[in-house]
């Protein structure tokens, strides 16, 4: 049996090229003790990969040159042996980027397909799901009747991020995207009270016309131009979030910083970056009060599915060029 898997040849400079990376062929592994052999159904393509194609030190290890990359999967477990786990069960784990992969036990969480679509353990009730949970709720101290803006609205994150601050009580939502769709898209379908295409005209102005009180809260996925204007609009005691910085990833220089950090000061407002593996411990009550949610239909979600391992790459190019509305995932 022939197992496929994306390698790494180079570190990318800039945008990555297709010319960093190979689709190899290998044999499917044999698992050991305390490991189970998982079919790979579904696979996460994320933002957060590109740093990890960079060797500079960072909060997670680069990939290796010339090995398989890792990244979010669900699958099926064709062979175990390990405790607990057996064939035929539903799998959460860490190797993506192929079609079979011999998981260590620890590291695979069992998921219920008769619960939940399996691509939504990628997603809404994933990882993605929790920075959204975390990051407004515990970093940007959300409360009730604030108002929130979310960069990279209409993406797997802050779509989440926008819909549960309405359902928690914000006054209002602000969201932004990069297309007149996504803009309609989070108005119409995920109940944002404003949003608007960055690319329409300058941040800072059309944020100030859809918040034209300022705003309490920031969650922050782009970066650059849009954390200056969210500075400049922010309330007395407001809160940034820094969930990413997708609009600098693919630069070869550093980029400028805001220009108007000084009005911190004025405001006393904080900003706060975090990742979501510092938050594992708010999983239980996440998937407590967020999957009713989903269930009920009150939090609405979005994928863009590409299909075929072959199609991987250009999934996650596509992430990095913000095609996906919601979470992209691949299906093998």
């Amino acid at each position: 049996m022939i197992n496929r898997e994306w390698h790494l040849l180079s570190r990318p400079v800039g945008w990555p090229k297709p010319e960093d990376f190979a689709l190899v062929e290998a044999p499917v592994p044999t698992p050991g003790e305390g490991q189970v052999l998982v079919r790979n159904k579904y696979l996460s393509v994320d933002p957060y990969m590109r740093g990890r194609m960079s060797a500079a030190k960072s909060y997670v290890a680069p990939f290796e040159l010339g090995k398989v990359m890792q990244g979010g999967a669900v699958g099926e477990v064709v062979e175990s042996r390990a405790e607990g786990i057996s064939a035929g069960d539903h799998v959460l784990h860490f190797s993506g980027w192929r079609e079979y992969a011999a998981v260590d036990a620890k590291n695979a969480v069992k998921v219920d397909p008769e619960a939940a679509p399996l691509s939504t353990y990628l997603g809404v009730l994933g990882m993605t799901g929790l920075t959204a949970y975390a990051g407004l709720l515990r970093t940007a101290s959300f409360k009730e009747g604030d108002t929130v803006f979310v960069s990279g609205a209409a993406g797997a994150v802050g779509s989440q991020v926008g819909q549960i601050a309405k359902l928690k009580g914000a006054s209002r939502v602000i969201g932004s995207a990069g297309s007149d769709e996504k803009v309609k898209l989070l108005v119409d379908e995920y109940g944002f009270d404003a949003a608007f295409n960055y690319k329409n005209g300058p941040v800072a102005e059309q944020l100030r016309q859809a918040a034209p009180d300022g705003i309490d809260v920031y969650f922050d996925n782009v970066g650059g131009d849009h954390l200056e204007a969210a500075i400049g609009s922010l309330n007395q005691g407001g809160r940034i979030a820094v969930c990413g910085m997708i609009s600098v990833y693919n630069n070869t220089e550093p980029a400028p910083g805001p220009k108007n950090l000084a009005r911190l000061i004025q405001t006393r407002g904080r900003i706060e970056g975090f990742l979501v593996g510092d938050h594992y411990d708010l999983q239980p009550q996440f998937v407590q009060e967020v999957g009713p949610w989903v269930a009920s239909g009150a939090l609405k979600y979005r994928e863009t599915v590409a299909e075929g391992i072959e199609n991987n790459l250009e999934a996650f190019l596509g992430v990095l060029r913000g095609d996906n509305i919601g979470k992209m995932v691949v299906k093998l």
